[in-house]
């Protein structure tokens, strides 16, 4: 009997060893499952090996309650903030982006009370009693300094001093249609703005968007993706920025708050242009409208780190081709973001610039400055933090605003 002891007690301790490892490897097993739900019934969901990216599942909208809630209490909203005892998760409450005319309008009233001097300033020189050539240096100086331009501000001044030599104005709503004109020339109204997300006849629209560090990407995805939701359009994210801690949670959140799912790694450090290509692959097994996909912001004076954002592009191409490249900008880094502009049209072809921040110390003229040197259009603005402060951009809107 105490032979066989010393042969039991191991024997014994690994199958305590492996009945407490058998809830682990099951739990392991089950988070491996890259995408735990599909849009529609007749999308089945086959799990995919490599492990490693995640679908975050589209908000549920809270279930009708079947008891009054008291006087000015929403009992829905309550509810929705409770925790999940049976997922342990937080329910987000689905909300309701505003309709673009709208934010169209706001924008253009914050924009005319925004710090701008560009229109105020021309309106001054152009309205004295007397243009000789001390004003139209003025002039000159004033749109440089407004970040416009050497070649766009050379083009609108001769083209002003055409004007009111010719037409002797001075009064100043003459001279102040006469500077709406020009000002509406040299925005370029004839640009296609318009954002390519009609899907296609097999595959969604596919976004990208980029930048380098802190101009506010993640953000600009989340509140594009607002736009979109507004617009009727589906909408899934991909979360490539994989570098920057809680990058990806933080445009879930955004993606939980309008009902859009999100593909994100749960891996730090992940292979953004392997995030991109699953973000991709399940917009097409989904059949979403648009795939909006965040990258990694990067200095455009870094090599490695721009060959990889064409990398990413490379990769997702193998599925379904980039329809929309749009570059987010700070306007008030001035002829500095045009800089940047440039770097990045020469990695992924830029197809669009998104402009944020043009309330308070930005100037008006970079919008004229980027066309300018790119040939791509300014095609949305931002004018504050609010969720919905981000808006398309319109020609005559940005001018009239920026004259009144």
């Amino acid at each position: 009997m105490n032979d066989i002891i010393p042969i039991l007690l191991p024997i014994l301790a690994a199958l305590v060893v492996i009945g407490g490892l058998i809830p682990v490897l099951m739990k392991a097993r089950k988070s491996g499952t890259q995408y735990p739900s599909t849009r529609d019934a007749n999308d089945p969901v086959e799990p995919r090996a490599g492990g490693g990216t995640l679908l975050e599942d589209r908000p549920a909208a809270p279930a009708p309650a079947d008891r009054k809630a008291p006087d000015g209490v929403d009992l829905e909203r309550l509810e929705a903030e409770v925790p999940d005892d049976a997922a342990g998760l937080e329910t987000i409450a689905v909300e309701t982006p505003l309709p673009v005319a709208g934010r169209l309008t706001r924008l253009r009233e914050r924009l005319v009370k925004s710090n701008n001097v560009l229109g105020k300033g021309l309106l001054a020189l152009l309205s004295s009693d007397r243009i000789d050539e001390n004003v139209w240096d003025e002039v000159e100086e004033t749109l440089l300094l407004a970040d416009l331009g050497t070649e766009p501000t050379m083009q609108l001044v001769d083209a002003l001093r055409e004007r009111v030599k010719v037409l002797g104005a001075r009064d100043p709503e003459h001279v102040k249609a006469l500077l709406r004109e020009e000002l509406i020339k040299i925005v370029d109204p004839s640009m296609d703005r318009s954002l390519r997300i009609d899907r296609h006849a097999d595959r969604p629209a596919v976004m990208m968007v980029v930048g380098v560090n802190g101009v506010g990407k993640t953000t600009t995805v989340g509140k594009l993706a607002r736009v979109l939701v507004a617009e009727d359009k589906d909408v899934l994210l991909g979360a490539a920025d994989t570098f920057r801690a809680a990058a990806s949670e933080q445009l879930a959140t955004w993606g939980q708050r309008v009902g859009v799912p999100t593909v994100k790694s749960g891996i730090d450090g992940a292979d953004p242009a392997s995030v991109a290509y699953e973000a991709v692959k399940a917009g097409i097994d989904q059949e979403v409208d648009v795939v909006m996909i965040d990258t990694a912001g990067r200095l455009q004076n870094k090599v490695g780190l721009m060959d990889e954002l064409g990398k990413v592009k490379r990769v997702v191409e193998k599925l379904a081709e980039v329809d929309e490249v749009l570059l987010v900008l700070d306007a008030t880094t001035g002829q500095n973001g045009l800089n940047q502009a440039r770097v990045f049209a020469e990695v992924v072809n830029i197809t669009g610039i998104v402009l944020t921040k043009l309330d308070g110390t930005a100037k008006g003229g970079i919008v004229v400055a980027i066309q300018k040197s790119l040939g791509v259009p300014v095609k949305l603005i931002g004018l504050g933090e609010g969720a919905d402060d981000l808006a398309p951009f319109e020609t005559e809107g940005f001018v009239d605003a920026l004259l009144n």
